[in-house]
């Protein structure tokens, strides 16, 4: 009886019950889609981040106090400790290791051109290869952490050329001061030898580094007699927003109990990677570029905050639609159901067919709503972020359990209708 009185309604009221299906599609998919998304936003919003600079710096531990109080250039003679160009490959042998992206070192020094003057060149990897302690390799460098500068003229250094040694990249401001362009050749003097260089490019830093020269890092420390040192590492690291736990471990981890260090130190905060670098760089501090890593940390917030609310409000927009369908599909309804009040069926029995019949209709329509709200999740992803969302299997029940409260909740008036017929006045055809 239940079961024909169910296949009848979902028969004799497959347009309102079309429409209810499509409404909870449109509300599952977009759920399923922000879920999917909200869930595999934090790498690709790290990613997208790591593209505008390092959040990781790591200098020598027992640096000079003075450098760092008046700014004086890492080339120059207040600076007596270094850190080790060959120990660089470390980086990618922590426990964190995969969520290292990229690192390069920094070598200053300061050059006089031939008109006299002085500037500041940085000695860097470009796109520098690496054969690793594990047996990988990987090419790293400026190239990758500076993917914003705009080469104005000619093109990136390219470490792999056979000339890349006697190669550089010239500022924006500072080519333009000395009327340099790329393909030009220049006389450079430092602390420990001279050198004519050809300019492979201009670029466009916006920032204090137009008024500089960018060269190779074998070259500097070439011309200035530091044979594998490096005054600086910059490091970009996928991590994970702090909280109380990581902001304590910042301050100290030794202060840490034994179970909230473990969860600290498998856990990719900043400071924990941090951590970790030091520990496999000799005599080094590895700090975090606070505005970067806090930066990241609101952006993934407020991205989550804005997904969550969208979704929401899909939800919201949902119940409201399947409470106007299914009040509308009862009111039809309306004689049918005072008759069987009439015949003594209980207002319960009534309801659950009544309920019944929707979550039938909303298993059908969350079903194909998943799969749509899947292929939503993947037009933002690559949209977006340039690369697919992975299907997150615990987007099913959680999609499955709102869906069922939203259902039920645009039920409810509905319900609330089925209860207040009065079957004299139903059949009698009163209001």
């Amino acid at each position: 009886m239940l079961l024909r009185m169910i296949r009848g309604v979902l028969f004799h009221q497959k347009g309102k019950m079309l429409l209810i299906a499509l409404t909870i599609m449109l509300g599952a998919s977009l759920a399923t889609g922000m879920l999917n998304v909200v869930m595999g936003v934090e790498e690709k919003v790290n990613r997208e981040l790591k593209n505008y600079g390092a959040n990781i710096v790591v200098k020598p531990k027992d640096s000079s106090l003075l450098s760092e109080i008046y700014d004086v250039g890492e080339g120059a003679e207040l600076n007596t400790a270094y850190l080790r160009e060959d120990e660089l490959g470390k980086l990618k042998t922590i426990f964190w290791a995969f969520n290292i992206v990229d690192f390069t070192p920094f070598l200053d020094a300061q050059v006089t051109l031939e008109d006299g003057s002085t500037v500041r060149m940085t000695g860097t990897w470009f796109n520098h290869h690496l054969d690793l302690p594990t047996g990988e390799s990987l090419d790293a460098g400026v190239t990758g952490m500076r993917s914003w500068w705009d080469v104005t003229e000619g093109r990136w250094l390219d470490e792999k050329d056979e000339n890349a040694g006697d190669e550089i990249m010239a500022g924006a401001q500072l080519a333009k001061k000395m009327g340099w362009h790329a393909g030009d050749t220049v006389h450079i003097t430092a602390s420990r030898g001279e050198k004519d260089v050809t300019i492979t490019g201009i670029y466009d830093a916006g920032g204090d580094e137009d008024d500089g020269i960018f060269a190779t890092l074998d070259l500097v420390q070439e011309m200035t007699d530091r044979e594998n040192k490096a005054a600086s590492i910059e490091v970009s690291a996928l991590t994970t927003p702090d909280n109380e736990l990581a902001r304590r471990a910042a301050r100290n981890p030794a202060a840490l109990s034994s179970r909230d260090y473990e969860t600290w130190y498998c856990t990719a905060y900043v400071s924990a990677i941090c951590y970790q670098i030091q520990e496999a760089i000799t005599d080094s501090v590895a700090s975090a570029v606070r505005k970067v890593a806090e930066s990241e940390g609101t952006i993934l917030e407020r991205t989550r905050l804005l997904m969550i609310l969208i979704t929401a409000l899909s939800l919201v927009g949902s119940a409201l639609g399947i409470s106007n369908l299914v009040t509308a599909s009862v009111m039809e309804r309306s004689q049918e159901i005072g008759l069987l009040k009439a015949i003594g069926a209980k207002d319960r029995s009534i309801t659950g067919v009544v309920m019944a019949e929707i979550l039938i209709t909303a298993l059908i329509g969350s079903a194909a709503g998943y799969f749509l709200g899947f292929g939503f999740a993947q037009l933002i992803g690559h949209s977006v972020f340039g690369s697919s969302i992975e299907m997150n299997t615990q987007v099913i029940p959680v999609v499955a359990g709102l869906i069922t409260l939203v259902t039920v909740a645009g039920s409810l008036p509905a319900i609330r209708t089925v209860l207040r017929l009065r079957p004299a006045e139903v059949l009698h055809g009163g209001h």
